[in-house]
This record gives C-alpha cells, structure tokens and sequence, in this order.
C-alpha cells in the first residue's frame, strides 16, 4: 500500500505540532526539575544554609582580602585580620543595636494584638475625614478596611469532644471492685499514657533537634567561610579537573557556562547584600527622622527581606503604614512613610544599584517578578526566592548563548 507523501500544508502544520509537543515536554521537564530542586531544598535546608551564607559573607570579604594579599600580606594572615574586623563590627552592632532591637521586638510583639484591633478604627476616623487630594478609590479602600473585625460573632460556642478517660485523673477503685478490675483499669490507663507520653517525648526532642542543629549551623557559617577564602585559588585553579568530561569542546563549552553562571551569581549576592544593607540603613534613618516608632526594627527587617528584590521593599512599606496609622491616627505620617519609601527606592534604582551592581546581572524588573512567583511556587519559601533570581540569570546565559544570540568564534 502506497501512502503519498503529506503535501507542504501538511508537513507545516506536522512539524508544528512537532515542535509544539516538544516545547510541552521541554517546559514539563523544566517545572519537574525545578519542583524537585524545591523537594531537595526542603529536605537539605539545614545543610544548605549554611554553606550558603558562608558562600555570601565570602563573597563579601574576598574583596577586603585581595586588597590586603595584593599589599603582600600573607593569604592566611589577611584572612585573619578581615576575620578580626568583621567580628569587632559585629560585637559593635550587636552592643549598641541588639539591646534597643530586643525592646522594640518585645513591645512590638505585647501590642500586635492592640494594633490588629486599632487598625479598623483608625481607619474608619482617616475616611471620615478625607484629605482633599485623596482620590474616591482610596476613601473608598479604606472605608472597607475600617468595616474589618466588626461583623464577627462574638457568641460562638465551642462543642469539645467527649474524652473517655482523663490521664491526670486519678483511679478510684470502690470497695466493690476486685483485684483484677483495679488491674484491668491500671493497665488501661497506662495503656492510654503512653501514647501521649511518647508524642510529649517526640516534640521536646524535636525542639531540641532545631534548636542545636541552628546553632551547628551558625558555628560552621565562619569555618565554610574561612576555608572558601583560604582555598579560592586552588579552587578557581583547579575545578575544571573534577568535571567527568574529556577535554573537548563539550568541556569548554561546559566550563564557559559554569563560570558565566558563577560570575552572575557572585556579582548578585554580593550586590544586593550591599544594596540591602544600604537600604536597611536609609529606611531607619528615614523613619527615625519622620518620628515613626520602631524604626530601628523596621530597618533591620528591610535588610534581611530586600535580599529578596521586591519583596522585601513591599513588606517594608505596608508595615511602617500600618505602624504609622496606628500610633498617630492622622494623614501626615502615613504620608511621610510614604515619601520615605519613594525616596529610598529612588535612591536604589537611580544610585545605589547602578554604583554596585551596574548591569552585571541585567535582568528586567518583570522578569525579576516573574522568577520571585515561580521560585516561591516551585522552590518554596524563601530560599526559594532568594535562589529564583540568580537561576533566571543563569538561564539568560544559556539562552544568550545557544539561542538568542549567534555564537561568535574566537
């Protein structure tokens, strides 16, 4: 039987359902390997933790280190003395900065309730009396925000379970009962203890098992970080021996993406550490000028979240209005936060990026939000955020490399 060939129609409309399914399987095969990266984050976190921040606070101090080695002081030696350093800076922050941080967590923590039940009402005051300059949309959000909490049943009446038998009680025998019922009853109850002895048991060991693997991992954070810097050159030297690759163009090419992706990685996390740290700094300054309370703690809060781009200035900013509106009840400090936060982020985008980061990594801001989203879905948490950014940029150089761009011959 002679099947005549397809006609060119046909062929065109095969090799695109061809190619179709084939991207179908490339994007199922990238979203399982990216959710089962976020399994192995989940089950390795306290491992990669701590190689993690070690491989960012090396990042940091290797520059402080070069600088030193290229004055011809001794690797081990310089390492030491920005070792030194780095821990007198930290007993320094942490004498001046920890107490009043400690104070204003606690206070903060005692009055979340109060702020939680404030909020409404401060909000229905602000819409009562609407600046002028405030569109209708947004007296119309917060006269919503003002009816939260207020149509919730207060009568709610609670059925508990029936328990058949109390474990703190104890067991009364009557004089009517025999030996082997006070036995059979004993052997009950302590059938019943014990179960609940053994899950009392399991969660005072878990909690011991997080608390000192947390500390084991904060002490190897400064043993990772000093043996990265003592054996950086070995390592930049010689990992291209481990790769189980013949020397070949596979292998060239395989070390030009590595160290592409390498690159991008380094000048990330040191970047936005900096950045980080420059905001966290200007936002406390800010609202320490504007008079908002626990500035302090909302400064060191916008350190540690702007790792994360976005994020971290989002949270900041919705925290220090519901701080702001809270305390004071009017329109000016919510509106002082406010310039604050444009003022800083100016400060970032026009400055303080372009300064340390310059156009090292490239990324778009909606690509950026894009990789936050699907690494927080697939990845989870906020490693999985911290990590989205670093592996978009890794996959801008394959596809730079291979796609978008013609290879060009050295």
């Amino acid at each position: 039987m002679n099947i005549p060939p397809p006609t060119q129609k046909q062929a065109r409309v095969i090799w695109l359902a061809v190619t179709g399914l084939s991207l179908a399987i490339i994007v199922a095969l990238i979203v399982g390997l990216l959710w089962g990266l976020g399994r192995v984050l989940d089950v390795m976190a306290p491992v990669i933790w701590p190689l993690a921040v070690a491989g960012v606070l090396a990042c940091l101090l290797d520059p402080v280190v070069e600088l030193l080695v290229r004055r011809k002081v001794p690797r081990l030696r310089a390492i030491v003395v920005v070792f030194a350093l780095a821990v007198l800076i930290v007993v320094a922050l942490a004498s001046t900065v920890a107490p009043q941080l400690v104070v204003q967590s606690r206070e903060l923590a005692m009055r979340s309730s109060e702020f939680a039940t404030q909020l409404p009402d401060r909000a229905a005051q602000l819409a009562a009396n609407p600046p002028s300059w405030l569109p209708k949309k947004g007296a119309e959000l917060i006269q919503s925000l003002s009816t939260l909490g207020k149509h919730s049943d207060t009568n709610v009446v609670v059925t508990l379970p029936a328990v058949e038998m109390n474990p703190n009680q104890p067991i009364l025998v009557t004089p009517g009962q025999t030996q082997s019922d006070s036995m059979d009853s004993v052997a009950n109850y302590v059938t019943r203890l014990l179960p609940r002895f053994g899950e009392w048991l399991r969660q005072v060991l878990g909690f011991f098992g997080t608390v000192f693997g947390i500390i084991a991992g904060l002490a190897l954070v400064p043993i990772y970080a000093f043996y990265f810097l003592l054996e950086k050159q070995g390592i930049s030297r010689q990992w291209t021996d481990y790769l189980p690759v013949q020397d070949s163009k596979l292998k060239d090419e395989a070390v030009f993406v590595i160290r592409s992706i390498q690159e991008y990685l380094v000048a990330f996390f040191r970047g936005q550490v900096l950045v980080a740290i420059c905001d966290g700094v200007l936002y406390t300054i800010g609202f320490i000028a504007i008079g908002l309370p626990y500035a302090l703690l909302l400064g060191v809060m916008a350190t540690c979240l702007t790792i994360i781009p976005f994020l971290g200035a989002i949270t900041t900013c919705v925290s220090a209005l519901v701080i702001a509106v809270v305390a004071f009840g009017d329109w000016q400090h919510p509106a002082l936060v406010l310039g604050v936060f444009a003022i800083v982020q100016s400060l970032e985008g026009f400055v303080i990026q372009p300064k340390i980061m310059g156009d090292r990594v490239g990324l778009h801001p909606v690509t950026i939000i894009v990789a936050l989203m699907v690494g927080t879905t697939l990845l989870g948490g906020i490693l999985g955020g911290i990590l989205a950014i670093p592996l978009a940029a890794a996959l801008r150089v394959l596809m730079f490399r291979y796609i978008w761009k013609r290879r060009v011959e050295a």
